[in-house]
């Protein structure tokens, strides 16, 4: 009988779980969050850590020689399609797929499948950036409108109003033109970008911050800890922020997505990451050429299928966390 007790209480401490355990388990029920999260995490390791293992680098340019020999150098410059370079050696343009370049080779003579690992990094980086800028600049302000209230409440709602009214992609687009007049180099004009989205997208943030800071702060957890005299910070710390924590999670989950669509989008009208660099915006860019979009698919599909896959995997995960951070879901 004792063997038994003791096996009853073991099994009723193992059927005990966190919460962080029972959001864990229902995140891995659903299997599109999983398969998500498995596209993200290939696409991770294939852009961070492939370029480390590919023979060639971002700008590095394959020539031929008179005998059909082909001879790699690097640069950074571009060439028109069909020049010839110097020293009599002839621009491997639009290369086929073959065992030493995996997709080909682009209209300038570059390896398109390094390029493709070194413009993920972009896309990548992009995204998380203007993610944390939004969620910085809108968790902050959102919470203090939600927890101040009054007149607080109301200027900072009305700014969000502003910020919902202006108009993204023309804004956008004025800005590329100024920084291209005042010849900004593209390296700086990515950050420029990512500062100013950052800084256009976190409206979406405070509002639904607010939201429910607004019915937590009502709770009467909230008013026992107003009336123990507890600082206003520690009351944040401790009882507003862990409560929001998901929904933060979620929506920049599902962000992340939407600004790297975005940013492939502003890189495809040629007013985001210019040339040389690489970002599967730009990449995809080559379908402009109706010559190579017709030709040449090998040269614009894999980027543009590998943002259908990011994006695509970042809406799955993101519904999968907010299924799971759900304490209505069925166990």
């Amino acid at each position: 009988m004792e063997d038994l007790k003791e096996r009853d209480e073991q099994e009723h401490i193992t059927a005990i779980q966190t919460p962080g355990a029972l959001i864990m388990k229902r995140f891995l029920k659903n299997k599109l969050a999983v398969v998500g999260l498995v596209i993200i995490g290939f696409i991770l390791i294939f852009c961070l850590i492939g370029p480390f293992f590919s023979p060639y680098g971002e700008y590095e340019i394959f020539y031929k020689d008179a005998n059909g020999t082909e001879i790699s150098m690097n640069d950074a410059t571009s060439s028109e399609e069909g020049s010839v370079s110097k020293d009599g050696l002839e621009l491997n343009l639009k290369a086929p797929i073959s065992s030493k370049h995996l997709l080909g080779t682009d209209a300038d003579g570059r390896d398109v499948f390094t390029r493709l690992m070194y413009g993920g990094r972009i896309s990548l980086m992009f995204g998380f950036c203007v993610v944390i800028l939004e969620l910085l600049i809108g968790v902050a302000l959102g919470g203090i409108a939600g927890y101040y209230g009054k007149w607080v409440d109301m200027v900072i709602m009305r700014l969000v109003d502003v910020f919902y009214c202006i108009p993204f992609l023309p804004l956008m687009l004025m800005i590329s033109g100024v920084m291209a007049s005042m010849k900004v180099p593209s390296q700086q004009k990515i950050y420029v970008l990512m500062i100013i989205m950052g800084a256009l997208k976190w409206a979406s943030v405070a509002r639904l911050v607010r939201g429910q800071i607004l019915s937590i702060r009502e709770m009467e957890y909230m008013q026992a800890a107003k009336a123990c005299g507890l600082k206003t910070s520690r009351i944040i710390t401790k009882h507003l922020i862990p409560n929001v924590t998901s929904i933060i999670i979620v929506m920049a989950t599902m962000d992340l997505g939407s600004v790297i669509l975005t940013e492939s989008t502003l890189s495809f009208l040629g007013v985001g990451l210019s040339f040389p660099y690489a970002s599967w915006g730009n990449m995809v860019n080559a379908v402009n050429n109706s010559v190579i979009m017709k030709n040449y698919i090998n040269i614009w599909l894999p980027p543009g299928i590998a943002i259908l896959l990011l994006v695509m995997a970042f809406n799955f995960v993101g519904d999968g966390l907010r299924d799971a951070f759900d304490p209505k879901m069925k166990r």
